[in-house]
């Protein structure tokens, strides 16, 4: 699922940790805020998926908003915020396979009795002879 850069809003703010004198300087971290019920590369099904899914990433603003502020350079953490938000989404969209149920087969039956019948025979075993 590629979300085109004219769907999100990215903004700039000063990044905590490692840096020294370029952290008080410029403005490395990324916010990314992507409005979901706004996009125009989702169905309505799909927003509805993306929004039970990431629910704890979405605000009341039903946006879905991403911080990157992993390395000292601006680039570098636009590209990573980017790549997280196309990365929640296709995996948002993933429908996953239904489990058909299957049968035990009469080897599995028959490897459970034999385990169940040893168990008894220990459990004989124990017994007080009288």
């Amino acid at each position: 699922m590629q979300i085109p850069e004219s769907e999100f809003i990215i903004t700039f703010a000063r990044s905590s940790g490692k840096g020294g004198q370029n952290v008080n300087k410029t403005s490395t971290k990324v916010i990314l805020h992507w409005p979901v019920g706004k996009s125009l590369v989702l169905s309505d099904e799909e927003k509805a998926r993306v929004r039970e899914k990431l629910v704890n990433k979405i605000n009341n603003e039903d946006e879905l908003v991403l911080m990157s502020e992993e390395e000292r350079s601006q680039p570098q953490n636009k590209e990573i915020a980017i790549a997280r938000l196309q990365s929640l989404v296709t995996e948002a969209l993933r429908v996953p396979k239904k489990r058909r149920s299957t049968r035990p087969t009469k080897a599995s039956k028959l490897r459970r009795i034999e385990s169940k019948k040893q168990r008894s025979e220990i459990k004989v075993a124990r017994r007080t002879i009288e």
